[in-house]
Order: structure tokens, then C-alpha cells, then sequence
């Protein structure tokens, strides 16, 4: 059945989803600020600042007048998380009429201040809107390969089985496969921590350090991820999945990564707000890093390598300098979260 679509925010993913959402023969409209790149959009069905050398599909209409919303059988909010907040309060009124409506998210990022994940900031700017009609889109899933319809996984979480197989039914296709996952918390913190890993492999393949430190990192990273996101209450399962070492391995491997791309050029030698210039698009990893260590510390979670990529980031120490440190660290077992009983051997604490 054809279903009416807004997506808010025409970036690379929003830009990207649009697309496939159209490709599957859905009414889509897709929300953008600036006339000249809505003009694009709509005349020559490209985004060449964010999607060079893509052709959209040609039946998106892009539009800022975002009274179009109200008319949305689903709403995908794919904005900067600076931004979620202010976007949501400000299409608000045009909801409120429309209780049963389903939003989604693809934003992989925790707001300053708050330390809020995305749906948390949805739901609070938008108190009428019910939590099993809210869903996260997530997933090891670079616009610029989407866009090309190279084959991609995504995944839907939600409280609602219905609803993350709503939306599962109106993204797949042939060359987009869509899981479903009820884990809404470790959705997001996967798809917003494994950015501040992607930063420091970078960095770390900015020192010409090598593959052996790529995967350290990437590794003692993800247990890092998994130790907090458990903490603050997601399925242990949910990272070794998709939305956890999937889009880690991606992230942290791609130049397709702006967080990647950011940590190259620190690693190089460039300041942070020359990186951030040089790379021109949202880098979520820069201000997840504030808020996970915040948040961290917060719960008494140790995040050695969050830790030391705060301190290049924020505290202006030399990246060789972190390094050293982290390789300096106190001796411990791999497996430290774990404790050794004489007749079992290892086990759970």
C-alpha cells in the first residue's frame, strides 16, 4: 500500500532514505531549508553537495514548507542531534491532531546538555506522540552506498513489533534488507558511541599506526560501547548485531566516515575546528564524546579510549602523547568485567 512520507532534513542519509522510500513506489516528500538545494532536488534530482554524482529519484518533491507533515503517514527525522530538538518542537502543532502518527529517527548522535538519546528528545518535545509508535533506524549504512543501491542492511527498533514492521515492509527491497530489533536503547547508543571510535581510528591511521591498532581500538572499543549501553539498560545481544559491531566495522573502516575522515586529519596534525572545516558535514562523534564521557562518569563506567579521544579533542593533547598513555595502562585481564571462581573457571560476577 502507498504510504505518504515526510523526511525532515535532506543531508546525505535524508537525502539517501528519500530515495529509497520513493524507489519503493511511496509518495515522498522531503523536507529541506535552503531554496537553491530544493530547487536541485526538484528540477535536476541531484544533492551534489552531499550526494556528488547520485541521481535521486526523480519523484521526490523537495519542499520547506513544512505543512506537508501533517499530511504524513510517517515521519523520518534524519537532522543533526543539535537540531532534534528544535526541529521537533517546532513541527509539534502540526501533530498534535494526529496521535497515531509513526516518526522514526536516523540520527546517531546524544544531545548536549541532557544526555539525552534521540527518542528521548522526540518524546519530550512531543508529549502527545506514543512511544510504540516512535522508531530508531540504525545500521552499518553509508548514504553514499545507499544512494547507489548497493546492497545494505538497516535495522528497525521499536517498542512495537507492529510499528518496526511497518516501516521494515516500506524500506526493503532488493538491495535493502531490514531487520527488526525491540532494543530501542541499544540501538541508539551503538549508532552514537561507535562515532567516537570511528574518531580515534582515525587518528590512529593518521599516525600511521597501522591495522594491529585499527582493530585494538576497534575492539577494546566496542567493549567500551557495550559496557555503558548495558549499564544504562540495552540487551547485551544488541552489539554484537548490526547497530553495534556492524556499524562499528564500517564507521571505523570507511572513508565514507566523516568521523573517520575528522580523526585522519587530527592524527595529521590539523586542530579540531580545521578538521571539522576540511570535512564541511556534521561530525556526531565530536559532541557524543562530550556527553558519553559525561555520562560515563556520571554512572562509573570506565572509558579509557573515550577518554584519551576527549583529551585530543577538547584538552588539546597530542594524539602520540594518548596513545602512550592508553599503551602505559595498569596490566589487567581482557576479560576484566569477569571474575575467576576455583570450580567453574570463568564467570559473570
Amino acid at each position: 500500500m502507498i504510504q505518504r512520507i515526510a523526511v525532515v532534513g535532506a543531508g546525505s542519509f535524508g537525502s539517501a532514505l528519500a530515495s529509497v522510500f520513493a524507489t519503493n513506489g511511496h509518495e515522498v516528500t522531503l523536507l529541506a531549508r535552503r531554496d537553491s538545494l530544493i530547487q536541485e532536488i526538484n528540477q535536476h534530482h541531484t544533492n551534489k553537495q552531499y550526494l556528488p554524482g547520485v541521481s535521486l529519484h526523480p519523484a521526490i518533491f523537495a519542499t520547506s514548507d513544512e505543512k506537508h507533515i501533517a499530511n504524513a503517514d510517517l515521519i523520518v527525522l534524519v537532522v543533526p542531534s543539535h537540531a532534534m530538538r528544535e526541529t521537533c518542537e517546532r513541527i509539534a502543532p502540526l501533530l498534535q491532531s494526529k496521535s497515531k502518527v509513526k516518526v522514526a529517527h536516523a540520527t546517531k548522535g546524544l544531545e548536549v546538555g541532557t544526555m539525552a538519546r534521540m527518542s528521548t528528545v522526540i518524546l519530550d518535545s512531543c508529549p502527545f506522540l506514543q512511544e510504540q509508535n516512535l522508531a530508531v533506524l540504525s545500521g552499518p549504512s553509508h548514504a553514499e552506498e545507499v544512494s547507489r543501491e548497493l546492497p545494505t542492511t538497516l535495522v528497525v527498533a521499536s517498542a512495537s513489533k507492529s510499528t518496526a514492521e511497518y516501516i521494515q515492509d516500506m524500506l526493503m527491497n532488493r538491495v535493502l534488507r531490514v531487520y527488526t530489533n525491540p532494543d530501542v536503547v541499544g540501538a541508539e547508543l551503538g549508532g552514537a558511541l561507535k562515532n567516537i571510535i570511528a574518531l580515534g581510528c582515525g587518528i590512529s591511521d593518521g599516525l600511521g599506526y597501522g591495522d594491529n591498532a585499527r582493530a585494538a581500538i576497534m575492539t577494546r572499543g566496542l567493549v567500551e560501547i557495550s559496557r555503558l549501553g548495558i549499564r544504562l539498560g540495552a540487551a547485551f545481544n544488541t552489539f554484537s548485531g548490526l547497530t553495534g559491531v556492524g556499524d562499528l566495522i564500517v564507521t571505523c573502516t570507511s572513508r565514507h566516515s566523516r568521523n573517520w575522515n575528522a580523526g585522519y586529519l587530527l592524527g595529521q596534525g590539523f586542530s579540531l575546528d580545521d578538521a571539522l572545516q576540511k570535512v564541511g558535514m556534521v561530525v556526531e562523534g565530536v559532541r557524543t564524546t562530550k556527553v558519553a564521557l559525561a555520562v560515563a562518569n556520571e554512572v562509573a563506567v570506565p572509558m579509557p579510549i573515550a577518554s584519551a579521544i576527549g583529551d585530543i579533542l577538547f584538552n588539546q593533547k597530542s594524539p602520540r602523547l594518548a596513545v602512550d598513555e592508553l599503551m602505559s595502562r595498569t596490566r589487567t585481564h581482557e576479560m576484566e568485567p569477569f571474575i575467576q571462581d576455583a570450580t567453574t573457571g570463568w564467570m559473570f560476577p
